[in-house]
């Protein structure tokens, strides 16, 4: 799997749903370039002193996306947020991430942005980022919120992935080639 796995059409004149998903989708092409294609070695790498990995990462963003488009969707979260160990505990993406396999880290990340990706293409149509999400009545916001959530947190991991990324093997740039 590497980046040309992540479907990106351009939206050059698109509603308020589809060039957020563009942006979404956009930055999900820009981490998987930056994180893609490496060894389980240099997937475990840290960035002293931070202890942050791409690997943590990896699992950290698949977590979030998880949790979020389904509380904007009114579901439960499922993988890799429920189910069996390594990554259902508190905080294990920074802490046993890297032991797994690239293969592993890979499959976990790029099935679920597809599927979550599928979901929100459903939930932004016909007025849908207007809904309110309700699993927390003390903090009540819209789907709208939940994907630029979603967004920010993308950018923020791929602008670290980006540096720990270079560290490693020098890749620059900001989009692949």
């Amino acid at each position: 799997m590497d980046y040309n796995d992540v479907p990106i059409e351009d939206c050059l004149r698109g509603g308020e749903g589809e060039m957020l998903l563009f942006a979404l989708d956009r930055v999900h092409r820009q981490f998987a370039w930056k994180s893609g294609g490496l060894t389980q070695e240099q997937l475990g790498t840290r960035h002293p002193p931070s202890g942050v990995t791409i690997a943590g990462t990896i699992v950290h963003l698949a977590k979030v996306e998880e949790m979020w488009t389904a509380s904007a969707a009114g579901r439960a979260p499922g993988s890799p947020t429920t189910g069996p160990e390594p990554w259902t505990a508190y905080d294990a993406e920074w802490t046993t991430a890297a032991e797994s396999p690239p293969e592993e880290l890979y499959a976990l990340w790029y099935g679920t942005i597809g599927r979550c990706r599928r979901e929100w293409s459903e939930l932004v149509r016909d007025g849908g980022l207007d809904v309110l999400v309700q699993d927390d009545p003390e903090y009540q916001v819209g789907r709208r919120r939940r994907l630029v959530d979603i967004l920010e947190e993308n950018l923020l991991h791929t602008g670290q992935t980006s540096i720990v990324r270079e560290a490693i093997d020098g890749l620059v740039g900001n989009d692949p080639p």
